[in-house]
């Protein structure tokens, strides 16, 4: 099993990397996931993802504060307002609109909802 957890927890940092640059691929739950399943299965992987330059600091705020940083919070802000906009450049149908701005508007709420790190 830890050797199961080992392979979902890379997957999930593979993710986490696409992620960072494809804005509709969310970075910080894959490295979440990646934290639980490193944490289940391997001593040495947790402890690279929370001592990783980029991705450890995300964690511990979420870990212990349940924290998102303020540039954190503008990245996916731009990244939302970004499809949201190609959308709209791409002629989505106004029911696919109404949708997206709804759970958009949801995921907005919540990350800026949340104490900065």
């Amino acid at each position: 099993m830890r050797f199961i957890y080992a392979g979902l927890g890379l997957i999930c940092v593979a993710l986490a990397i696409v992620g960072v640059v494809l804005p509709l691929l969310p970075t910080v739950p894959f490295l979440l996931l990646a934290t639980f399943f490193f944490a289940n299965s391997s001593e040495r992987l947790h402890s690279w993802i929370l001592a990783h330059s980029l991705f450890g600091p995300m964690i511990v705020d979420w870990n212990e504060h349940r924290a998102i940083r303020p540039g954190a919070k503008k990245a996916a802000t731009l990244s939302i307002a970004a499809v949201f906009l190609l959308s709209l450049i791409l002629g989505a149908p106004g029911h696919i609109l109404a949708i997206q701005s709804v759970v958009l508007s949801g995921v907005l709420i919540f990350i800026w909802s949340r104490p900065s790190g």
